[in-house]
C-alpha cells in the first residue's frame, strides 16, 4: 500500500476515532479542488457546485468508519461527486438544462482551450462508464498528475503495471469520447485533462465544508435532503457480484434499496416473449425474456455494447450455470412489471420508470429508472439512473 493512501486513510481514521476537525480539514483542503471542478463540470451552476461538493464531504465524513482501507480516495471521492450531481440533475433537470446554456453562452474560451473545450462536456459522463479502477487510474494520474511510482504505490502495483493500466484506462476514455463525436489522440486527451479537468474552488469554500462536515452546522434543507438520498443509495459504492447489481444496479428511489437477490432455483419463466428492439419498451421485453431462459448471449444482445462488455466483466471468472442463474434471477425480479413513464431525453435517448411487484427476493419497493439508447434503428439498454 502506497504512502499517499496510507496517508488518506490514516487521516479518515483519526476522524472516525476521535471527530477530529484538523484531520477532516486536511482532507478536505487536499481534495476540495478536484471534487469541485467534478462537479461543476456536471453542473455547470457554481452555487450548487458548491453546495453538492459540501454534500460530498458531508458523506465522506459519515462514511469515514465504513470504508474499506484499499479505498482510494480522490477516485472514491470523484465517484461519489458524479453519483451526487447525477442525483441532482435528475430532480432537476429543466432548470439545469436552462442553467448550462446560459453559463455555456457566457463562457469564453481562446484557442489554448479548443481541445478542452470539445472534451470538457463529455468527460465526467464518460469516466462514470469506465471501472472503478480504470476511474482511479485515471483520476490519480492525470486529473492530481501523480507519478507512475505514486500511482503503483496507491493501487498496490508495479510500475509497469500502473503504466499499463493508466494507458488502457486513457485508451478506453478516448474511445467513449470518440462515441460522443469527439475525436483525439490519447497524448492530446492525456496532456488536456491534465492541464484543464481541476481548478481552483472559491476561496473559503474549504472552510466552511469542514465546519459544516464536522459540526453539521449551517446545513440548507435542500443539502440535507440530498445527504439523506445519497446516503440510502450508497450501496452502489459496493457494486462487485451479482448481475442484479449490475446490470440495473437497482438504485431504487424513495425507500432506496439495493436488492442482492439470492438465487433459489433456476426454472424458466413463461411470462415473457421475444418482441425485437425496435422500441424501448420492446427491447427491455427481450431482454427480460432471454433472462429468463438463462440465455446471456441474447440478455446482451439488448444492451448497448458498452453496457454489455460490463457485463462481461462482471461475469468474469463464473460458471455458465452461475452465469445462466444469474440472468434467470435477474428477469425474475422484474416480474409483472409495468413502464409507468417514458421520458423522453432526446431522439436516441430515454428514460424507462419501471415498477416490478416488491417481494423480498427482487425489487423491495419496485421501482427502477432503465437508460434506453438507440444505434441505428434499435433501442438498447445502457444501464439506469
Amino acid at each position: 500500500m502506497g504512502e499517499m493512501q496510507i496517508d488518506d486513510m490514516e487521516l479518515l481514521r483519526q476522524y472516525a476515532r476521535t471527530q477530529s476537525e484538523q484531520a477532516f480539514a486536511k482532507l478536505v483542503s487536499r481534495y476540495v479542488d478536484l471534487v469541485h471542478s467534478v462537479v461543476l463540470r456536471q453542473v455547470r451552476d457554481p452555487h450548487l457546485a458548491e453546495e453538492i461538493t459540501q454534500t460530498v464531504f458531508i458523506i465522506l465524513a459519515r462514511k469515514a468508519g465504513s470504508l474499506s482501507s484499499r479505498t482510494i480516495v480522490p477516485g472514491w471521492l470523484c465517484r461519489t461527486a458524479r453519483f451526487v450531481a447525477t442525483r441532482t440533475l435528475t430532480t432537476q433537470f429543466r432548470r439545469q438544462r436552462r442553467e448550462q446554456e446560459a453559463y455555456m453562452q457566457s463562457s469564453s474560451h481562446d484557442e489554448s482551450h479548443d481541445v478542452w473545450s470539445q472534451i470538457e462536456p463529455q468527460i465526467e459522463s464518460a469516466m462514470a462508464q469506465l471501472g472503478a479502477a480504470d476511474q482511479n487510474a485515471v483520476v490519480l494520474r492525470f486529473y492530481q498528475r501523480r507519478s507512475f511510482k505514486e500511482v503503483s504505490a496507491a493501487l498496490g502495483t508495479s510500475e509497469a503495471g500502473a503504466k499499463m493500466r493508466v494507458s488502457r484506462a486513457l485508451e478506453k476514455l478516448r474511445k467513449l469520447l470518440f462515441k460522443r463525436g469527439v475525436t483525439l489522440s490519447s497524448l492530446a486527451l492525456a496532456g488536456a485533462i491534465s492541464s484543464h479537468s481541476v481548478q481552483a474552488a472559491p476561496v473559503g469554500l474549504a472552510s466552511s465544508i469542514t465546519v459544516a462536515a464536522v459540526k453539521g452546522t449551517s446545513l440548507s434543507a435542500s443539502t440535507l435532503t440530498l445527504i439523506q438520498s445519497t446516503l440510502k443509495l450508497m450501496a452502489w459504492t459496493k457494486i462487485k457480484t451479482t448481475l442484479v447489481v449490475g446490470t440495473v444496479a437497482l438504485l431504487v428511489v424513495g425507500t432506496a434499496t439495493v436488492t442482492y437477490t439470492q438465487v433459489q432455483s433456476a426454472a424458466k419463466s413463461t411470462a415473457y416473449s421475444f418482441a425485437g428492439y425496435a422500441t424501448p419498451e420492446a427491447s427491455i421485453k427481450s431482454m427480460l425474456w432471454s433472462g429468463s431462459r438463462g440465455d446471456f448471449k441474447g440478455f446482451l444482445a439488448a444492451c448497448t455494447p458498452e453496457q454489455a462488455q460490463r457485463f462481461k466483466d462482471k461475469m468474469a471468472g463464473k460458471t455458465d450455470d452461475e452465469v445462466k442463474k444469474l440472468a434467470i434471477a435477474w428477469a425474475s425480479s422484474l416480474k409483472d412489471y409495468q413502464i409507468t413513464q417514458n421520458e423522453i431525453i432526446s431522439d436516441d435517448e430515454v428514460h424507462l420508470h419501471i415498477h416490478a411487484t416488491p417481494s423480498a427476493d427482487g425489487l423491495r419497493n419496485g421501482k427502477v429508472i432503465v437508460i434506453m439508447k438507440k444505434i441505428g434503428d434499435e433501442w438498447k439498454q445502457d444501464g439506469d439512473l
